[in-house]
C-alpha cells in the first residue's frame, strides 16, 4: 500500500466519523464519558486477540479503537477543546523529544537504557513523581506491574531474584499469622503484600503476571467445562457429585492437557 493511499484511507475514515456524528442518533448522543467503557471494553477484546495471536481479530480491533480514537477527537472538536491536528503533533513531538537516541545525539546501550531516560525525560518535563504516569483505573494486577517497572527506572529495585523470592516467603508468613489471629483488615492488607511480591518476582522471571494468570484462568474454564462434559456423558451432574468424584474426573481432565 502506499504511502498516498494509506492517508487517502485515514482520511476517509475520519470523514466517515464526522458524518456518523453529524447524521446518526447513535453517534450524535455520545459523549466522552458514555464512549470511556466502550473504549475499555474494545481495548480488552484487542487485548484477547493479541493473547491467541488471532492477527484477524488484531486487525478488526485495531480499526474499532482508531475509530474511538476518531470519535475522542472529533467530540473535543466540538467543544473547542482539542483537534485532530492537535492529537497528531503532540504524540509525534514527544516521541521525538523522548528519544534522543535516535533524534538527537544521546548514546544508549540497551532497552532498559531507553527506559531509565524516558523516565528522566518526564521529570524534567514536569512530572512530580515516576509513578504519576500510573493510570489509576489500571486493574490492580497489572497496576502492580507498572508501578514496579517505573520504580525500576530510578534503581529502588531488588539486586536478585532469589531476595525476592524471600521477600515473597516474609509476606506469605506474615499473611499466615493475620489469618491465625483471624483479623480480617490484617488478612486483606497482608494478601495484597503477598500478590505485589508475586508480581516483583514475576518481573525477575521475565514472565508478564497477567498472561500467566490469564493462562491459568483459561486452563482452569478447559478443565472444568471437560469435567463437566465427561460427568454428562455419564449422566451425572456435579451438583449431586461428592468432592472426592469430582476430584477424580479432575485429575482425568488434567492428563490431556499434559
Amino acid at each position: 500500500m502506499s504511502q498516498t493511499s494509506l492517508s487517502e484511507r485515514f482520511l476517509k475514515l475520519v470523514q466517515i466519523m464526522d458524518e456518523l456524528r453529524e447524521q446518526c442518533p447513535w453517534d450524535k448522543k455520545q459523549t466522552i464519558h458514555s464512549l470511556r467503557q466502550m473504549t475499555i471494553e474494545e481495548t480488552y477484546e484487542l487485548a484477547d486477540a493479541v493473547s491467541d495471536e488471532n492477527w484477524a481479530g488484531i486487525r478488526e480491533e485495531l480499526g474499532d479503537l482508531m475509530l474511538h480514537i476518531l470519535f475522542y477527537a472529533r467530540i473535543g472538536k466540538e467543544q473547542q477543546q482539542l483537534t485532530l491536528e492537535e492529537v497528531l503533533q503532540q504524540i509525534a513531538e514527544k516521541l521525538i523529544n523522548r528519544h534522543p537516541h535516535i533524534y538527537g545525539d544521546v548514546k544508549v546501550n540497551d532497552a532498559e537504557d531507553v527506559k531509565r531516560n524516558w523516565e528522566k525525560l518526564k521529570i524534567k518535563e514536569g512530572k512530580k513523581s515516576v509513578l504519576s504516569g500510573v493510570p489509576q483505573s489500571l486493574p490492580a494486577l497489572m497496576k502492580a506491574l507498572r508501578i514496579q517497572e517505573k520504580a525500576k527506572q530510578v534503581g529502588f529495585e531488588w539486586d536478585a531474584k532469589e531476595q525476592v523470592f524471600e521477600k515473597v516467603e516474609e509476606e506469605l508468613s506474615e499473611l499466615q499469622e493475620a489469618v491465625q489471629n483471624n483479623d480480617p483488615l490484617a488478612m486483606e492488607e497482608e494478601l495484597g503484600d503477598v500478590l505485589f511480591s508475586l508480581v516483583n518476582y514475576a518481573r525477575f522471571l521475565q514472565v508478564d503476571p497477567d498472561q500467566a494468570l490469564e493462562r491459568t484462568n483459561k486452563k482452569f474454564i478447559q478443565r472444568f467445562t471437560d469435567m463437566e462434559a465427561a460427568a454428562m456423558a455419564q449422566g451425572r451432574d456435579l451438583q449431586n457429585m461428592t468432592l472426592d468424584e469430582m476430584d477424580a474426573l479432575w485429575v482425568q481432565m488434567k492428563k490431556p492437557i499434559k
